[in-house]
């Protein structure tokens, strides 16, 4: 095994011809995701590269996805923006720290493979949902404005924001140079092959910006840039008081929910864009766990894998974890040797390339197959987002799995109910049974038999219900529920009370086959 060879024959066996250009593209693709992903944050730029640092040097050292890069996620913007903005910076640190605990002794209780039984339209209505608050908070960003608090606020001032950007009453400069920037990461792709491939679409786009700011001295609000020992500081002892609450207890808990499901899910993503070992999920989700303890120490951003840098890592051939802690040894050579040059990036450039990232976030296709095909999991997915935009990420997806949760137990609910009328007798056929017995009426008519199949819930109870008090009051019933698979105690119950009451009220014979089991 690799783990048992000297240091030596490690670095020999590294496939550095594919791991080292491989570093340097992802590199190239995480310093921009990083500083953007922290000014939408509300924190320094700085905190960005320190968790790109981490989850470079330490997460893509340790075991768990051998393929798959760390660092701060587009996903978790608008969780960090709004803790930051109710708890104050320095709870993020705390935040982080347990999120990391969390992690970690998920990853020691082997939970790691239960986040793959999480719906999908779950999965996906979150990032949906992400994306456009997203993309709705970064629309102000680009036109160097602060957009409102709340999701239903941002959509409701957009016609506000594209008049005042149309008229020139926003920042005409930031506005132009933000939508330019968007415009050049859209049409990237569509480059010939050969420059795309050399320079990712995010750093050429945020570099021309940051040229043409420099040469026409543009009014635009650029990063600020500060040392990375300036912006560090350890978790602060008094903002666990305020976490000591149930919305701060559920902050931490979306924290961690949405952290691990995005590694998770990549995980599963990248995994099926490569050939070579299969993600531990365990040991990845330990992994993250103390990637966001040393972030929260630190007083970083929290992180997750990525997909946009694990598939960029993927198809730029790397073949071991070298390429991923080789990319977070670039990132901080760059912020020790040329810190200066973030300064010259304009926030504006910053925002169309997280609207152009949160706008990836919007799985259009799978929306449309889903609405072609599966109509209950299109409503899933359709209400988590809509739930993750107007209220938060936590209630939104809690909304989302309950909706899924119901659905399933519909579904699985299923109960036939089959009520049949005994084939008519000819008059020249001798029928015994058929002679009135003295004192009972109905007993002459030929009994009416209830076949039940399935599964009998609660949900089913009123359906089941409705039909049994339908039945003629002065005709003998067969009930018939040997072919259910399964009978709730609710149902149960509701048998026992309709058959007490129809054998009270009729004098017409009730057959129950087999026995109902006794009620407690």
């Amino acid at each position: 095994m690799l783990c048992h060879r000297s240091p030596a024959a490690v670095l020999r066996a590294v496939p550095w011809r594919h791991d080292l250009p491989a570093s340097l593209v992802v590199f190239l693709v995480a310093l921009p995701l990083c500083v953007g992903v922290a000014v939408a944050s509300g924190v320094p730029a700085e905190l960005g590269l320190v968790t790109g640092i981490v989850g470079g040097l330490v997460v893509g050292a340790l075991p768990g996805s051998s393929l798959q890069v760390s660092g701060p996620a587009a996903g978790l913007t608008v969780l960090v923006h709004e803790a930051v903005q109710e708890y104050g910076a320095g709870a993020l640190g705390v935040l982080v720290l347990l999120t990391g605990l969390l992690q970690l002794a998920m990853g020691a209780l082997r939970l790691g493979r239960w986040f793959r039984a999480m719906s999908a339209s779950v999965v996906h209505g979150m990032l949906a949902g992400i994306g456009l608050t997203l993309v709705l908070g970064q629309l102000y960003a680009l036109a160097d404005r602060r957009g409102p608090g709340t999701g239903p606020e941002k959509i409701a001032g957009l016609p506000a924001l594209l008049r005042d950007a149309v008229t020139g009453a926003a920042n005409p400069s930031a506005v132009a140079l933000g939508t330019a920037t968007l415009l050049v990461l859209i049409a990237w792709k569509y480059l010939p092959s050969r420059l795309a491939g050399a320079l990712p679409g995010p750093l050429g786009a945020v570099g021309l910006a940051a040229a043409v700011t420099a040469l026409a001295d543009l009014p635009v609000a650029r990063v600020e840039v500060a040392g990375l020992l300036d912006v560090v500081q350890l978790p602060d002892r008094a903002a666990l008081g305020a976490l000591a609450t149930t919305a701060g207890v559920g902050t931490i808990l979306a924290f961690t929910l949405i952290a691990s499901a995005e590694t998770l899910f990549s995980a599963a993503a990248v995994d099926r864009m490569h050939h070579g070992p299969r993600t531990d999920y365990d040991r990845e989700l330990t992994a993250q766990g103390v990637g966001n303890a040393l972030c929260g120490l630190l007083g970083a951003l929290p992180m997750t894998a990525v997909i946009v840098r694990s598939a960029t890592n993927v198809q730029a051939g790397a073949r071991t974890k070298a390429s991923r802690v080789l990319h977070g040894g670039w990132l901080l050579l760059f912020t020790a040797l040329l810190p200066g040059v973030l300064g010259l990036v304009p926030l504006t450039a910053l925002a169309a390339v997280l609207v152009h990232a949160g706008a990836k976030l919007i799985p259009v296709r799978r929306i449309a197959a889903l609405c072609r095909d599966h109509r209950g999991e299109a409503a899933v997915l359709a209400v988590t987002t809509a739930s993750v935009v107007t209220t938060d990420l936590f209630e939104g997806v809690l909304i989302g799995v309950g909706l899924a949760v119901a659905k399933s137990a519909w579904q699985t609910s299923h109960l036939q109910i089959v009520v049949e009328e005994p084939p008519p007798v000819p008059a020249s056929v001798p029928v015994p049974d058929a002679v009135p017995a003295p004192g009972v009426p109905g007993a002459e008519q030929p009994p009416l038999r209830v076949r039940l199949s399935g599964n009998a819930t609660f949900l089913r109870l009123p359906r089941l219900l409705d039909t049994l008090e339908r039945l003629p009051a002065d005709r003998p019933v067969e009930l018939d529920w040997s072919g259910l698979r399964h009978l709730d105690h609710a149902c149960t119950v509701a048998l026992a009370a309709w058959a007490a009451q129809h054998r009270a009220r009729s004098s017409a014979p009730l057959a129950v086959d087999p026995p109902l089991p006794t009620v407690v």
